[in-house]
């Protein structure tokens, strides 16, 4: 059957996926209704779906549903949480929108349905875009609004005016009718992001949003839904989540007759965009995704569709990492940088990241971000002797860039004081000692997309951290003085204009997020990045926690975390070094911290375990995640295990922080093997029946007392 049918005689359209579908019908007002979204149906069967009731015909004080349609405008009885609010030249703010027409794209591997409608009076054109994938339950939503009008028929200018954009979402979901619901999302801070949590979703208007011009470090953007029954392994979720690096906003409203809806876009409250004749605004892709699987079935099928459709090189396996900064800080030498590159070389590193502290007079974060030129004192020479050195001991090189940020204390600002967001009569905001720089406008992305180029290019270097480290203030100085909002949304996109003409100037490059940590990480980095900076905490306890509210969405690939040395500089907590590792090693592998002051036998602990983690990255990187036993208190079991995608490899981490006596650990069932197959644990040389392994467990035999860890890698026989 295709991707994407359609009804005539009653106007509905059935979007299938391998493991869903998706119903809409245009009805006798041309308003776009959601009928389904959940278990396959046939086109046959949507088409026999009634239309859910409208309150506005019961009595005249509830006016229309306030959810059920695709895309709830600003006008007529609406009253619900409008996701378009526009006004035109005239003032009139009220939509009325008439079903224009509808253009249908099959491609080899999907389909495109773009609906269209226009006002009935104002010269405006809405288009409601949808695409599906043959091997992704992610619908990918967008809209688009044009100013039909042109500048010759602007008369009296009440009509053909620029038209004021007050609330463009990107689309609107509608969720079966469940006796309650429940959402899951994530909250946090700087050093403490992606805190899963999970409760009853309130009746009215529930909002997470980000107003810091960034993704943000306190919501992500994006969020599940599911009637309070669902768990890892069972149970229907409804998931959307928003591919957008600026600020953003989700609204679901949950009626007083038990109707669940969720709208959500790009930028926060306040901001408009001018919309002038033969102009479109797009919006960014929200993404939303049924599972029957639980949450555990969701994140598995967000991660193979970030994988297939999003990261810019989903095979590659990403390299073990080292990076200078917890050894060094800001006291960076030429030779100090060598000697820790042979430690990182003998312990069997791949990448070398020199991090802050090498160009300018940044000899603390007071000064010399914007000049990124090596600091003579400490390379007279230029980078070049470092990149030659590294890359002689057998890694790639490295280097830390905060392209985005300046110190008031620096040449670039002292030539360009313009070049920083900032408003008239209001005094500039220092956060960190720094100010942003305005890159909506075109100078600047110039300028800096002229210097990166040039500095990977002269250099040969092969990876960037790109590091953004504080919120927008005073965000003014649009590059159209008639639309200063738009800066908000210029920001962004020039942000991803600059990362993807680097990436076309060097193919070999490789980019990895950062932002504080986890504060710019969302579908649009991932987009652009091969791997993320999680949080600046390395706590390797605190680390379990982070990684599985990151790990709901976004997959490991992509999830650095980094070995670091102890008494932890965010907690003042020690932990072994081998607790530490197995943390680490469930993600993308890095190591941070003084290695000339390892001893001999970390060193020797290390080298062994890195050599184990390259043994079954391949598992962790590109298998698919079961969440055993969540993080839930320190004296619990937490468990993760990947599996390749022919059940043939398995591997299993397990973590116990603190023993209770008189509470044995029991046997750890395992997910996803080939019940009729032996596995053969490649350390121990133990065989265990699938069958047995799934349904009575595997024990894992940690070591005794606080801290106990294991790693576990299964091979079928």
């Amino acid at each position: 059957m295709p991707a994407i049918s359609f009804a005539p005689a009653s106007r509905t359209w059935l979007l299938r996926t391998p493991g869903s579908a998706y119903a809409l019908r245009v009805d006798g007002d041309d308003v776009p209704r959601h009928l389904h979204w959940g278990e396959p149906l046939t086109l046959d069967q949507a088409d026999s779906l009634p239309l859910p009731a409208d309150l506005s015909g019961f009595n005249g004080f509830e006016g229309h549903t306030p959810v059920g349609e695709e895309l709830p405008v600003d006008g007529g009885s609406r009253f619900g949480a409008p996701s378009l609010q526009l006004r035109f030249a005239d003032g009139v703010r009220a939509l009325e929108p008439v079903a224009d027409g509808h253009s249908l794209t099959e491609q080899p591997t999907g389909a495109t349905l773009l609906l269209h409608f226009r006002d009935r009076h104002y010269p405006l054109r809405i288009t409601l875009g949808y695409q599906v994938h043959d091997d992704s339950d992610v619908i990918e939503r967008w809209t688009e609004l044009t100013h039909t009008g042109t500048d010759s028929e602007a008369g009296d200018g009440t009509e053909q005016g620029p038209i004021t954009v007050l609330r463009a979402d990107s689309a609107a979901w509608s969720l079966p009718p469940r006796d309650d619901y429940r959402l899951s999302h994530t909250t946090g801070a700087w050093a403490a992001e992606t805190q899963l949590r999970r409760s009853q979703l309130s009746y009215g208007e529930t909002v997470l949003t980000s107003r810091r011009g960034v993704t943000g470090h306190h919501a992500q953007p994006w969020a599940m839904v599911d009637a309070g029954d669902a768990d890892e392994q069972h149970g229907q979720v409804w998931s959307t989540a928003l591919a957008w690096s600026g600020s953003w906003r989700i609204t679901l409203q949950r009626t007083a007759d038990n109707a669940l809806g969720l709208t959500a876009g790009a930028g926060h409250e306040g901001l408009t965009v001018r919309l002038a004749p033969g102009a479109t605004h797009s919006t960014p892709r929200l993404a939303g995704l049924y599972s029957g699987g639980g949450f555990g079935g969701t994140s598995r099928s967000w991660h193979a569709h970030i994988r297939a459709h999003l990261l810019p090189y989903p095979d590659e396996t990403r390299p073990v990492l080292y990076n200078s900064w917890e050894a060094t800080a800001f006291a960076v030498t030429l030779e100090g940088q060598q000697q820790l590159a042979a430690h990182a070389a003998a312990l069997g590193v791949e990448l070398f990241v020199m991090d802050d502290g090498w160009f300018g007079a940044r000899r603390n974060d007071r000064a010399g971000l914007g000049d990124w030129t090596p600091y003579a004192g400490a390379f007279p020479d230029g980078l070049q002797p470092l990149v030659d050195s590294v890359h002689g001991l057998g890694m790639r090189f490295g280097l830390w860039v905060e392209p985005e940020m300046v110190n008031p204390d620096s040449d670039l600002y002292r030539a360009h004081p313009d070049w920083v967001l900032h408003q008239p009569n209001r005094r500039r905001t220092e956060l960190r000692h720094q100010l942003v720089l305005n890159l909506a406008r075109p100078e600047v992305a110039e300028w800096m997309y002229d210097w990166l180029t040039r500095l990977v290019g002269d250099h040969g270097i092969d990876y960037l951290k790109w590091d953004m480290n504080r919120p927008f203030t005073e965000a003014g100085g649009s590059a159209d003085p008639d639309d200063p909002d738009l800066l908000w949304t210029d920001y962004v996109r020039h942000y991803y204009q600059v990362v993807d003409r680097l990436r076309a100037d060097h193919p070999a490059l490789r980019i990895e997020a950062c932002s504080s940590g986890g504060g710019r990480v969302d579908l649009g980095v991932l987009a652009r990045h091969d791997q993320v900076w999680t949080s600046d905490n390395t706590d390797a306890s605190d680390r379990l926690v982070i990684q599985d509210g990151y790990a709901q969405v976004y997959p490991v690939r992509t999830m650095a975390a980094w070995v670091t040395d102890v008494p932890n500089q965010q907690t003042g907590r020690s932990i072994p070094l081998r607790f530490r590792f197995h943390s680490a090693m469930s993600g993308v592998l890095g190591l941070g911290g003084e290695l000339d002051r390892w001893t001999g036998a970390e060193l020797k602990e290390a080298a062994e375990l890195i050599a184990e983690y390259r043994t079954i990255r391949h598992l962790v990187q590109h298998g698919a995640l079961y969440r055993l036993r969540p993080p839930r208190s320190q004296n619990e079991l937490t468990a993760v295990q990947y599996i390749a995608a022919d059940a043939a490899e398995a591997v299993v981490f397990g973590w116990l922080e603190q023993r209770r006596f008189g509470r044995p650990q029991p046997p750890l069932r395992l997910a996803g093997l080939d019940r009729d197959a032996r596995y053969r644990d490649r350390r121990s040389g133990a065989v265990h029946h699938g069958a047995v392994l799934l349904e009575h467990g595997l024990d894992l035999e940690l070591p005794p007392g606080d801290w106990a860890s294991a790693v576990v890698h299964l091979v079928r026989v």
